[in-house]
């Protein structure tokens, strides 16, 4: 392991801890040559997931773009990052206990906007705008509207 401050192999872990969700090792990591202290994370690699979009264009499962996707439907909400990443986690788990290692983009948001509707409802609105191409005012008091019920 590389330190991110001076660059140098010598490195120790001080502390290893497993994550929540029993998926990730977190280390806290010291560097011999500059002292500093920093943080990795290991998880197992498993076999790629391709995401089959609208155009049925197909492209490789990146967790990062759908945790990103998330956040940008939760900013200004009191969802904590912790709760989005936990809710990637459990969706990408899911999608790799599936038969298959192809899975439609309209699936993964469908689960995205289920776990959404249960925590932050302006996150869900916000989600489902995009994921379900809302295209005027009429769009969103229909999806409210049900929210309401």
């Amino acid at each position: 392991m590389h330190c991110p401050y001076c660059g140098s192999k010598d490195t120790e872990v001080v502390e290893t801890r497993d994550s929540e969700d029993l998926e990730t090792i977190r280390r806290r990591r010291s560097c011999l040559k500059c002292k500093k202290r920093f943080t990795t994370y290991e998880r197992v690699e498993n076999v790629n997931l391709v995401v089959i979009k609208k155009d049925r264009k197909r492209e490789q499962f990146e967790r990062d773009k759908l945790i990103s996707g998330i956040i940008k439907s939760c900013e200004k909400t009191r969802v904590p990052i912790d709760d989005i990443e936990k809710i990637v986690t459990e969706i990408e788990r899911e999608l790799r206990s599936a038969d298959s290692v192809e899975v439609e983009s309209r699936q993964i948001g469908q689960m995205v906007a289920n776990k959404l509707k249960k925590i932050d409802k302006v996150a869900y609105i916000r989600f489902a705008s995009v994921f379900r191409r809302f295209v005027d005012v009429e769009d969103f008091e229909r999806e409210v509207r049900r929210l309401i019920k």
